[in-house]
């Protein structure tokens, strides 16, 4: 049959060949079979009708495991594209794009102890885009380490208390993408499904051990330090890996640079490194400050507009005048005095006997700075040890 001409049969107006309608739309309906994405899943809440037959259920329910998911590796800023609740009745996959109002679900949510995996990440997230502060958790990944998992990642957990293998596939998918693929949501549902049977199991563990009183005093401690609203220090913000290394002259360069970046980021709706490496913009500005050629440091696929926009960032840092030129910021490194050292010896051996007995990660009961810290000055650091840390460290 030759090739067909006319209008696709959905558009409107007449077909130039009406005769071969029939067949037109046949293969046309075939080829959107084989090529189309699969239909928006069903069961994601997107409509203020689908949020208000849930909540009845958010609000009864005996307990609630929440996770999220954002798309950082793919937008600038990060966005809370997913929400995963998991309750008695089932699993629901809530959707934050699709415009519906989330206070409901919050102010649910806020009134349930959350059974959350690793919710350092996902506390921060719902904090700075929602204003939200859960008043209690469960965290299944702290649990796990306080009876002395060594592998505490979900996967891992799952795996050996559940018996459950999960496909790690869609981790880095770009969840701001809808339609979400069955295989996304499959993937989604799970982040939250074992989550319940998980903690009853490692709650059980803690409390065989006596150490459930731990873990509630570090969830609380991680709700408190990750719903803080952070400020932003204006004059280190740009200081990225490899500016210490810079004078003053590149120093105002790369601020510049830095700036251009965030705002090609921002307008792109892509994460930074993707305009421009850390390393590569430390680069150029160490050259343009010593007026070596930057055209080899670029790379080759760069834009014309974005060449011009480094172009103008670098001739604005290279005229800032000298007294308005970024500080070097000396590092104020402590020299421990002979008497620290030795208190830093014996802190770290009583932790670290302390850590064997118990069969856990030293560093749960105390990192190797907050020691050092402890060494300096005891009365003036030990305030900020949860209280179990502070009773192994002084028994």
């Amino acid at each position: 049959m030759p090739p067909l001409r006319g209008r696709v049969p959905n558009q409107r107006g007449p077909l130039l060949f009406p005769g071969r309608q029939k067949y037109f739309r046949a293969c046309h309906t075939g080829c959107l079979a084989r090529h189309t994405p699969p239909a928006y899943i069903a069961r994601v809440i997107d409509t203020e009708q689908k949020l208000a037959a849930f909540l009845p259920q958010l609000h009864a329910a005996s307990w609630v495991a929440v996770d999220t998911e954002a798309d950082s590796l793919h937008a600038y800023p990060e966005k809370v594209c997913l929400i995963q609740i998991s309750t008695v009745a089932g699993d629901v996959l809530v959707d934050p794009l699709s415009k519906i109002d989330l206070d409901p679900v919050l102010d649910a949510l806020s009134g349930h102890e959350l059974i959350m995996h690793g919710a350092d990440y996902d506390l921060r997230l719902l904090e700075k885009h929602h204003q939200f502060a859960p008043s209690a958790i469960f965290d299944t990944m702290l649990a796990s380490r306080l009876i002395g998992e060594m592998q505490f990642g979900y996967s891992t957990l799952v795996e050996k208390f559940l018996g459950v293998k999960l496909e790690k596939g869609p981790q880095k998918a770009n969840w701001a993408l809808r339609p979400l693929t069955e295989r996304m949501e499959t993937y989604a549902r799970n982040d939250t499904h074992y989550l319940k049977p998980l903690a009853d199991q490692l709650r059980a563990g803690l409390e065989a051990k006596g150490r459930l009183g731990w873990h509630q005093e570090s969830c609380t401690r991680l709700i408190a330090e990750c719903t803080q609203p952070q400020s932003v220090d204006m004059d280190s913000v740009w200081r990225i890996k490899g500016s210490h290394l810079l004078g003053r002259s590149a120093l105002g360069v790369l601020r510049e640079l830095w700036q251009w970046r965030e705002t090609e980021a921002i307008a792109a709706n892509r994460p930074p490194f993707f305009v421009m490496s850390h390393d590569a913009i430390v680069d150029v500005a160490a050259a343009a400050a010593t007026q070596r050629p930057i055209e080899p440091l670029l790379p080759r696929n760069m834009s014309e507009r974005r060449r011009a926009g480094i172009a103008k960032a670098i001739a604005d840092g290279v005229g800032i005048p000298a007294e308005q030129l970024p500080k070097i910021l000396q590092r104020t490194n402590h020299r421990p005095t002979e008497a620290e050292r030795k208190r830093f010896v014996e802190l770290q051996k009583h932790r670290d006997a302390h850590a064997q007995e118990l069969g856990v990660d030293p560093t749960l009961i105390a990192s190797r700075g907050t020691l050092s810290d402890l060494a300096r000055n005891w009365e003036k650091y030990s305030g900020e040890l949860m209280n179990w840390q502070r009773e192994l460290l002084t028994k």
